[in-house]
């Protein structure tokens, strides 16, 4: 056979999309394991047209599930982000969008048993060391999918999946503040460096010359910001001791200004390299850190921030609004990784939904890989 077949699952998890693996289905070694990546995706194509891949750094996500060595947790979360139009895999980032169908997949795969009419399944994200309990509905003894929760960026109604994010703050970094500081000056723009569920630079969007509603297509159109934006990002990336990022896709970019539709904040997330066309589940954890924490850039943008916890952060985005509950405390001091500034940021909530699209066998090229 001059092809390699790989059993997968197709599924959308919340506004992302992506192929589901077993891990042991998979090249161990992490060279042979990219080159199939990137076979199956269809990587270094702007249409991905050789791959399953979508075109867009949103579908081109990978999930690789095991079952967890950690006694406290039921399933590892390998993700990956395989690059559009490179040949390139970042495996240093985690994906909360793709995390959404983790639980559903793995009871599809069979590595977590159902336990009734909701089945809760605790996640053990590998890239960064989190820990997610998501709650899958399970009438009958099987995963549904259908329902009533609905979501900004996707058509229609699904069955909500409960997200709680634990252990986040540091995720990447080991501190809530990389750099040691509320804000920083790099040529120029003020920026806050923060890492919660994922490592994310903040300026206000006025700093970049923008109002900060400016649609996914106007920002994706402007080359110039994007050069701007990314010698800014690589030394923040520098400061927040992660080297040299310009291979990677964190830290993440994302770029406030004050709501305008009853929200807490509005926020532009890139990827970094396009706007996300929503907005990213880790991305919105570490956004609605900012926007509680006093001193970062957040501040004079947010409504409502100044209740106690848990406080509900509601972020306007290019297509609607992503609600993120913060379960935290205010203390007068802050020294430990997760406090700062008087905050001390506990875990956060959210409600997202996914779909089983597709299951069967992809096929990588045997040159590729044969096991």
């Amino acid at each position: 056979m001059n092809q390699t077949p790989i059993p997968y699952h197709f599924i959308r998890g919340g506004t992302s999309r992506g192929p589901y693996f077993r891990r042991e289905d998979l090249p161990q070694d992490r060279e042979t394991l990219s080159q199939v990546l990137m076979a199956v995706c269809g990587a270094g194509h702007p249409l991905n047209i050789d791959g399953i891949g979508g075109g867009n750094a949103v579908t081109t996500k990978v999930a690789m599930l095991s079952k967890s060595e950690r006694a406290d947790c039921d399933v590892d979360y390998f993700f990956a982000q395989v690059a559009v139009e490179k040949r390139e895999v970042d495996y240093r980032p985690t994906c909360g969008n793709i995390l959404v169908g983790v639980g559903p997949a793995a009871i599809e795969m069979g590595l977590v048993p159902v336990t009734g009419a909701e089945t809760t399944v605790r996640i053990h994200a590998v890239n960064t060391g989190a820990v997610v309990e998501a709650r899958v509905q399970t009438p009958d003894g099987a995963v549904r999918y259908d329902g009533a929760a609905e979501i900004a960026g996707v058509p229609g109604t699904a069955a909500p999946v409960a997200l709680a994010f634990m252990e986040t703050v540091g995720s990447v970094t080991g501190a809530l503040l990389p750099t040691g500081n509320l804000r920083d000056m790099i040529d120029g723009i003020e920026v806050t460096c923060m890492d919660v569920a994922m490592p994310v630079m903040f300026a206000r969007a006025e700093a970049f010359g923008l109002t900060g509603t400016e649609t996914q297509a106007e920002l994706d159109a402007d080359k110039d910001l994007f050069a701007r934006m990314e010698a800014v990002r690589l030394k923040a990336g520098e400061r927040m001791g992660l080297g040299d990022v310009s291979k990677s896709v964190t830290p993440k970019i994302t770029l406030l200004s004050k709501p305008t539709k009853g929200g807490t904040v509005t926020a532009r997330y890139f990827m970094p390299w396009a706007c996300h066309p929503s907005m990213a589940v880790t991305g919105a954890q570490c956004i609605a850190a900012c926007a509680i924490l006093p001193g970062t850039v957040a501040d004079g943008l947010t409504e409502g921030t100044e209740g106690a916890s848990p406080l509900l952060v509601r972020i306007e985005h290019p297509v609607g609004t992503f609600e993120v509950l913060v379960d935290f405390t205010r203390t007068e001091t802050g020294t430990d990784i997760g406090t700062a500034s008087g905050v001390d940021i506990r875990s956060a909530g959210l409600v997202r939904t996914a779909r089983l699209i597709a299951r069967g066998e992809v096929m990588v090229p045997a040159a590729i890989w044969t096991p």
